[in-house]
């Protein structure tokens, strides 16, 4: 994980304020793969990143994740833990493209990356520059104290943790009204712009057809539908759904995990109350901010402890 001390988590939340999703997102990997340059990152399959930013979350702030939602049914709150080590599977090696054959079709795809969902978002962005890329389950949040990990720090999270496309939906509905329809259909067109830039070769009856003049949306549902499962076997880190009874109606709520919002939200609760404690305890005893990052978690909260005692 390179270097991920408090002075080094504190310059990659500075930056990552003048950043949105894709952004920090990226800033975050690099942060678990400081090895590895920016092309380099775009590349991997995009399991390849969420496992990456699993492998950062537990290493800075533990195993557990407590999550919360909303139900789509009732509207109760739900709140609930999940292991970090049980997500972030990372992509089957592939030798050559996937193949899918249903009917008269044979399609070959690749398993998409970081650089072709970015893509994918922007090549379905609204005229205007209004993004609409994405939606569909509901978000989930962070529910509270993630526990101590190499950090040492007591973290708390509520801020929104749907995926990037989605809360680019979410805006969009917001500006026209909050018409669902809209977001399922920009949903539908992200997953299609997705596809077409992963096609690889496309057979209908035996005959070829240039997968770069065929739009995907001549593909049948069924077709689609089995090239969805077969990437999510290959890939499956590349889109937690969770699906979620509720405790009240009984009802099942799709709720989707996005790892690199989570993680920032973390970061930001995190960074928000160490510089707090740094303004204390500067306040206090006149020492500068690197001395007091230098201090470990424990010796900074029983200053702390006895500033609020004086």
């Amino acid at each position: 994980m390179g270097n991920t001390g408090p002075a080094e988590l504190l310059a990659i939340w500075e930056a990552g304020l003048a950043h949105h999703g894709p952004g920090r997102a990226l800033l975050l990997h690099r942060a678990a793969r400081p090895e590895s340059a920016a092309d380099e990152l775009l590349s991997l399959p995009v399991g390849e990143r969420e496992a990456d930013l699993y492998a950062l979350r537990r290493a800075l702030f533990g195993e557990r994740m407590q999550i919360r939602a909303e139900c789509g049914a009732c509207g109760e709150a739900m709140e609930f833990d999940l292991d970090a080590r049980d997500l972030g599977v990372r992509p089957r090696k592939q030798d050559g493209p996937l193949r899918v054959a249903e009917g008269e079709w044979t399609v070959e795809f690749r398993l998409p990356t970081v650089a072709d969902l970015e893509a994918a978002a922007h090549a379905v962005a609204g005229a205007d520059g209004r993004a609409v890329a994405g939606a569909g389950a509901h978000a989930v949040s962070g529910a509270g104290g993630a526990g101590d990990g190499l950090l040492g720090e007591d973290v708390g999270v509520g801020g929104p943790v749907a995926a990037d496309g989605d809360e680019a939906a979410e805006a969009f509905m917001a500006a026209e009204g909050g018409d669902a329809a809209v977001a399922s259909t920009a949903a539908a067109r992200a997953r299609r712009a997705l596809l077409a830039r992963c096609l690889v070769s496309v057979h209908r009856a035996g005959q070829p057809v240039p997968a770069d003049r065929l739009p995907v949306a001549e593909l049948p549902e069924p077709v689609q539908r089995k090239l969805a499962e077969a990437a999510e076997r290959a890939d499956p880190a590349a889109d937690v759904t969770l699906n979620v009874a509720c405790p009240a109606c009984g009802e099942a709520t799709r709720a989707e995990l996005d790892i690199a919002s989570y993680l920032w939200a973390e970061l930001d609760h995190w960074a928000r109350d160490l510089l707090l404690d740094v303004h204390l305890l500067a306040t206090a005893y006149g020492w500068s901010e690197p001395q007091i990052l230098a201090l470990s978690p424990l010796r900074r909260r029983y200053y702390l402890e006895l500033c609020a005692d004086g």
